[in-house]
């Protein structure tokens, strides 16, 4: 399993108290490592270039927020406070979850530690979420003529609306939205994804178990992707603070073991993404982001 990671992804100077948990990143790379993965396994992507970003982003809104021209509304709206720092870490996540992607095709599954960023709209950020990763490594793969079909998979407890605005903007055939989600969480204005499979607060492993396999099964026979990018996000779990599901640490596990082990048995290359996460206690939501790679390791 290839990880990408580079030690900008928290090396980012926020305000105290901010609620983004930006430390997590250089927190379960150590746990990783404890799990037993080598220093082989991680890579440090590239920066993604400003024509990837058009590939989903209008040229005015790549250029404000490369030049430091956004606006104040627009940056308290992306939920990071503009520094040159916060350009070098967004063009590496990106980076990383485009290189991800083309590695997954060649030998099966891979991880950008950062990723998933799904918020993102074609003209602006949102909810942490400035370019969105995944839509980018979707199209990129389409337009370099890597794959003729994409799966854009998302688990995070958020809709995934700016994913499904930029493909549904773009109209976008080929790359298929799915988005399992609390119906009464952030956005309180959804978009249409092509599968929107919306759980009541408060559900639990069970119906989050059934739902997941339904959906995945169902896009998968009708679609037949040739890789599926896959939004890992830890908020499902019950102790998140933002999240409003009850899934337990043992219903995270078995989320993603159930992601990993069906694209291993169907033969689709499967690329992760992190997601959201929102614990103080970071010990905690590191454990909950560590449940993918323990559940890579007991494929």
């Amino acid at each position: 399993m290839q990880l990408y990671y580079h030690p900008l992804y928290s090396n980012l100077p926020l305000p105290e108290k901010h609620r983004f948990p930006i430390q997590k990143y250089q927190r379960l790379k150590t746990e990783i490592e404890h799990l037993g993965f080598l220093p082989t396994a991680f890579k440090q992507p590239a920066k993604a270039r400003p024509s990837q970003l058009a590939l989903c982003h209008s040229e005015q809104y790549i250029n404000n927020f490369l030049t430091g021209n956004l606006s104040d509304k627009a940056i308290k709206k992306m939920g990071f406070p503009y520094s040159a720092q916060l350009v070098e870490r967004t063009l590496l996540s990106v980076g990383g979850s485009i290189q991800a992607a083309e590695e997954a095709l060649k030998n099966g599954l891979t991880c950008n530690l950062s990723g998933g960023y799904h918020h993102a709209y074609s003209d602006y950020g949102s909810g942490f979420c400035i370019f969105n990763d995944l839509a980018i490594a979707a199209t990129h793969l389409l337009n370099t003529h890597k794959a003729k079909t994409v799966l854009i998979f998302d688990c995070d407890v958020h809709q995934g609306d700016g994913t499904a605005q930029i493909i549904n903007q773009q109209s976008h055939k080929n790359i298929i939205t799915c988005s399992i989600h609390c119906e009464q969480n952030f956005p309180r204005l959804k978009q249409q994804s092509d599968y929107d499979f919306s759980l009541p607060a408060k559900s639990g492993d069970d119906e989050y178990i059934d739902t997941l396999q339904h959906a995945l099964a169902l896009c998968v026979s009708i679609h037949q992707p040739d890789i599926i990018l896959y939004n890992a996000g830890a908020d499902i779990y019950t102790k998140d603070e933002l999240g409003l599901l009850n899934v337990s640490i043992t219903g995270v596990y078995e989320r993603d073991l159930f992601v990993l082990d069906f694209c291993k048995q169907h033969n689709i290359p499967l690329m992760c993404g992190l997601g959201g996460g929102y614990q103080r206690n970071l010990d905690s939501l590191i454990n909950v982001h560590k449940q993918l790679f323990k559940a890579a390791i007991d494929l």
